[in-house]
């Protein structure tokens, strides 16, 4: 075993492998696998090999059909045989709610490049003929589903990363990973030590031990899983031999099943509600090859749907149970990328659909280490979404809640209960007592609207009960004052005496003078978006950074990675440390006037004025700035003395018609100002020309600000895309984000986010579209649950266009 490598990857699983070849295609041979025992040990060896395209995020999808298409290559460098069936298959509904989501699915798949088709049960059960088409409503058929040889793909990308110079050692035990003073990593194993740069923690069944050497808790539990093969079956047989094909996959979604066929019978898997962990806090060294002891009863109500569903099951024998461990993160997504606070350690763990996303998350890994970026947006895998908040009992229910409903359906309105509520704000039991509905954000619960007594939530893809209360409290901002909780939001304060020319490189905005803010892209080296923030100049006291609170952990990172090392500035995150309130509305100055001795007046305060005064009693930052377009403050106030400002608020407010709105009516208000948001219109594939930010980009500043560069070269091109609004001629429901959308019968875009804009009463979208179509007026078309609404492109902001109510 080699003393030096470049990398070393831990973890001889398909994720491993995968980690390894692509490293080494790139161009990285200087790298070493570490396996403690065979290839495939842990979770590999016993999978189902199942492999699929279809995935919730579509930037996953994307890296789904990647990983597919890349099977054939990997078998031609190696010489190994993968066993790649591409038998197609069907996805089946039994409620007209799952053939909605089911339409959603085909939609995606138009600008994805996946072809899906939707069918009738009928002619579901001429492709697949175990199934019972009474027993649905409707299906889809996809081309690229199938099922491979899990033991010979993961050899296939052994051996075709030794091929191109990368090194295997297994039966290799890591016992302990030092960092060392120089900021290279001993991997100390059994066998000796190896002295790197990078290590990657792909250690599957063994990442919570893999993280613990260098001290971190990861959030993935390993949970039994079981599926059966069933003796030979005569209806295979007869397929077999009148088609000269395999009976193709088939996912019940509402019988939470998936099947395939087995050699001359068939594979039926279940994701049982009944669901059990395995290891929960430690996983032994020694399994290895191992199955667990079947339960049969504990999956028999799953069972018995799959043969009222598939009759022909009821008619022979079960062969073997297999029972093995699968680890999944608390959504289920894998946890990929750099870890926070540890230079050169990476991780490409939770990834329990291996055959399916191993090869792009080798990709998108392999790139970021390479290139510095991931190629991709993988928002949905990357590690940073989760914060120390995610604890091992925290991932515990959520693991197991997520288990349970791999195949159920998740409503666009529906919050899901377990591991809740975990983090609060002081004013959270006051909030509650209104009737607020919670959501939750980074572990943090967030009001999203507010309920009258005997009513709550009824979830639907269609508008639903909370309707006409949205409607309420929108028309609350709109013609007097609302307030809501804003804590949500990530905090940071910047302190230092090198503070502002490091974020005049790291913004590309123009930095405010003392008293003011401004909205303040980040740009990577390319050129595109990795965050937007209201930065507020403090004076004295520093600076002050408000951004998207789910990328709190992530762009903590990227800040920490670009600190310079003489310590001359310092990033904090606030977190908990600072919550915050927020009032809009028309009525807004009156109540902040009657509750400050500030002068408050737009003379004195004007439009993105920031500074500090009391509410009441309680100490606060003000900004005069507000999310929902409307004339607003955004108030910012340590934990102990928000219940104090909250009650001041309220009091001041009730001669004004205050009222309390949710985050549902805030998107409601905000896309009438055609605003975007974190993780939806801005996102690291898009260039701040595409979506619209361009003109709070100081092209021209002295500061060579981080892809500034790339910036201007967008600017000077044009970029691909521009992001658009669109009016939408909707029946009774809205869009929620990923439908296509259409322009003279062609899918030309996609839709990011949208809904329902009360104060305006109109339906909106917001999405990307070529340069060359976007200042098309008419022509365009948004498919949703299967139908296509004619679309108007929406030019200017429905509320406000001329920005005389924000800035009064």
């Amino acid at each position: 075993m080699k003393s030096h490598a470049k990398v070393v990857v831990i973890g001889g699983g398909v994720v491993g492998c995968s980690v390894l070849f692509h490293l080494a295609r790139h161009g990285w041979t200087d790298v070493v696998l570490l396996e403690r025992d065979e290839l495939t040990s842990g979770s590999t060896w016993h999978a189902a090999g199942g492999m699929h395209t279809i995935n919730g995020d579509p930037n996953v999808a994307k890296l789904q059909k990647y990983t597919i298409n890349l099977y054939k290559e990997i078998e031609e460098l190696s010489g190994q045989a993968t066993g790649v069936h591409l038998t197609g298959g069907v996805l089946l509904a039994a409620t007209e709610a799952r053939l909605d989501w089911l339409r959603g699915v085909v939609a995606k798949g138009r600008y994805l490049g996946i072809e899906l088709e939707e069918i009738s049960p009928c002619e579901a059960a001429e492709l697949m003929p175990l199934l019972d088409p009474k027993q649905f409503v409707g299906a889809v058929r996809n081309k690229e589903d199938g099922h491979l040889d899990p033991s010979g793909v993961t050899h296939a990308y052994a051996k075709a990363a030794r091929k191109l110079g990368a090194e295997v050692e297994r039966f290799t035990k890591v016992e302990d990973i030092v960092r060392r003073a120089d900021g290279m990593w001993r991997v100390i194993t059994d066998k000796g030590e190896v002295v790197a740069e990078h290590v990657v923690n792909a250690g599957g069944l063994w990442a919570r031990e893999v993280g613990r050497m260098v001290g971190l808790e990861l959030p993935v539990l390993a949970m039994e899983h079981m599926y059966l093969i069933t003796e030979d079956m005569p209806e295979v047989a007869a397929w077999n031999a009148k088609t000269g094909t395999e009976i193709i996959h088939a996912v019940d979604f509402d019988g939470e099943l998936y099947l395939r066929q087995e050699r001359g019978g068939m594979l039926m898997g279940t994701y049982e509600k009944a669901n059990k962990p395995w290891s929960e806090f430690q996983t032994p060294w020694n399994f290895g090859h191992e199955l667990l002891a079947p339960d049969i009863d504990r999956i028999a109500p799953s069972l018995e749907v799959g043969f009222r569903h598939f009759p022909a099951f009821q008619n022979t024998g079960i062969k073997q149970i297999i029972n093995g461990p699968f680890t999944f993160a608390p959504d289920g997504n894998p946890l990929v990328g750099p870890v926070r606070g540890l230079p050169g350690f990476w991780v490409a763990c939770g990834v329990m659909a291996g055959f399916s996303q191993g090869g792009g998350v080798g990709l998108a890994l392999s790139n970021w280490m390479i290139e510095g970026d991931p190629g991709a947006d993988i928002w949905a895998m990357d590690v940073a979404r989760y914060g120390d908040w995610a604890t091992m009992a925290y991932t515990n229910a959520k693991v197991r809640e997520n288990y349970s409903r791999r195949f159920s359906i998740r409503f666009p309105n529906e919050e899901l209960p377990a591991g809740r509520p975990l983090k609060t704000t002081p004013v959270y039991d006051l909030l509650s007592a209104k009737g607020a509905q919670w959501g939750v954000a980074y572990g943090l619960e967030v009001p999203l609207w507010y309920a009258p007594e005997g009513v709550k939530d009824e979830f639907s893809w269609r508008r639903s009960s909370d309707f006409t209360q949205v409607a309420r409290e929108v028309a609350t901002v709109r013609d007097g004052v609302g307030l809501s909780e804003i804590s949500t939001f990530a905090k940071y304060k910047v302190t230092g005496v090198g503070v502002a020319a490091w974020l005049d490189r790291m913004l590309a905005c123009k930095l405010p003078g003392p008293g003011r803010m401004t909205l303040a892209p980040m740009l990577k080296e390319d050129g595109k978006l990795i965050g937007d923030f209201t930065l507020a100049n403090l004076s004295s006291e520093g600076w002050f950074l408000a951004g998207s609170g789910i990328a709190e952990q992530y762009h903590m990172r990227w800040f920490e990675n670009h600190l310079p090392r003489d310590g001359s500035v310092r990033i904090e995150a606030l977190g908990p440390k600072l919550t915050g309130l927020a009032i809009a509305g028309p009525r807004a100055r009156e109540v902040l006037a009657k509750v400050s001795r500030a002068d408050v007046s737009n003379a004195v305060f004007p439009f993105m004025a920031v500074a500090k005064m009391d509410i009441g009693m309680a100490p606060c930052l003000v900004g005069r700035v507000s999310y929902t377009g409307d004339l607003g403050y955004e108030i910012w106030v340590a934990p102990e003395y928000q219940r104090a400002a909250f009650q001041t608020l309220m009091a001041a407010g009730e001669e004004f018609g205050i009222g309390l709105f949710g985050s549902r009516a805030l998107n409601a208000l905000r896309l009438e100002k055609n605003y975007g948001s974190w993780a939806r219109e801005y996102r690291p594939i898009y260039g701040p020309l595409e979506a619209g930010l361009d003109r709070f980009v100081a092209y021209s500043k002295d500061a060579d600000f981080i892809g500034k560069a790339a910036a201007l070269a967008e600017r000077k091109q044009g970029g691909k895309l521009r992001l658009r609004a669109f009016i939408v001629d909707a029946d009774d429901a809205d869009v929620i984000g990923d439908e296509p959308i259409w322009f003279d019968g062609i899918v030309r875009g996609w839709v990011t986010s949208g809904g329902y804009a009360h104060h305006s009463k109109k339906s909106v979208a917001v999405g990307y579209v070529p340069k060359e179509i976007a200042d098309e007026s008419d022509g365009f078309e948004i498919e949703l649950l299967g139908k296509r609404h004619a679309a108007r492109m929406q030019a200017a902001p429905l509320f406000d266009a001329n920005f005389e109510r924000i800035r009064a």
